[in-house]
């Protein structure tokens, strides 16, 4: 009798810490550090950091003087991005360096925050200890409240609004040599809708690669820029520029992209609707967005 209570108690323990864990609310976002400095040291620094601690970092980009944001890799996430349906956009993690006031933040993208959103195989919390452990940990950020693993995995922003697994799909070369190919070519030489690759990420032995992009919104294409975007709506102490940059996937010949109301969403999840600094203010964002990356891929783009 003993044992079986002993058994029941512990099965107890297990079943309550089980239901703690699902309950656990994650934000976008980790504050490593907040420090006196310019953007540029702070950088270089962040940078010889990550790569002592294992990570490749495969691009950099500055939005603004303010900004800089390197897009790190490492084995274990293209290895779970290999391993997910469409794991690509979760192959790397975004590091910001942002000044803000006196001080200049680091900060990274959460990975098991994006993990969740991207559906992905495993959660990634290995990595996000990892990133923990070599720049620092001040707290997650970004939404006022955080959102669990399961709210995450079947997260859009509102009613009828795209769900992660509706992508828009950008253009169709029925080859995947020959879409790396295409894209390649079209953004190094023409820049069409402002579209620049920042980053490239293939998934070995699976036909799959992340493009990762800068947008500077030209012509009647300005709602797209990421400098406007970001001007509107990371308004808030801790910045957010880890939003940043924007990813095409090409898997199996076919150019994806998140529809700008999933993929703006997922970084700022609690933005109003409505009113200053919402998403009302960038109301012409996800067309011009479409438009332009559509434009960067050889694609055609249709409202």
């Amino acid at each position: 009798m003993k044992l079986l209570k002993l058994l029941m108690v512990g099965a107890g323990l297990l079943y309550a810490a089980a239901g703690m864990a699902a309950d656990v609310k994650m934000k976008t976002y980790i504050l490593a550090e907040k420090k006196a400095g310019d953007v540029a040291s702070i950088t270089a620094a962040t940078k010889e950091k990550l790569t002592k601690a294992g990570f490749e970092v495969v691009g950099s980009y500055s939005p603004y003087d303010t900004a800089t944001i390197l897009i790190v890799t490492n084995p274990e996430l293209k290895a779970n991005a290999k391993n997910s349906e469409m794991g690509a956009y979760g192959a790397a993690q975004r590091v910001t360096i942002t000044k803000a006031g006196s001080d200049v933040q680091v900060a990274f993208t959460n990975p098991t925050y994006m993990a969740n959103i991207y559906r992905m195989k495993g959660d990634l919390k290995s990595v996000t200890e990892k990133l923990k452990s070599t720049l620092g940990n001040q707290g997650e950020y970004g939404p006022e409240e955080g959102l669990t693993a399961e709210a995450l995995r079947k997260y859009h922003y509102k009613f009828l609004m795209p769900y992660f697994d509706e992508p828009l799909e950008l253009a169709d070369y029925g080859n995947q040599q020959v879409a790396l190919t295409k894209v390649e070519e079209i953004m190094a030489s023409n820049n069409k809708g402002g579209v620049k690759k920042v980053y490239r990420i293939d998934m070995d032995g699976k036909d799959e690669t992340v493009i990762g992009v800068s947008m500077s919104g030209p012509g009647n294409l300005d709602c797209s820029g990421d400098k406007y975007i970001m001007s509107k709506i990371d308004f808030k102490a801790v910045k957010s520029t880890g939003h940043l940059p924007y990813e095409v996937v090409i898997s199996k010949g076919k150019v994806y992209a998140l529809p700008a109301e999933f993929r703006i969403a997922l970084s700022f999840p609690d933005l109003s609707m409505m009113g200053s600094n919402s998403f009302a203010s960038i109301m012409c964002a996800p067309s011009a967005i479409n438009e332009a990356l559509a434009l960067a891929v050889g694609g055609e783009y249709t409202e």
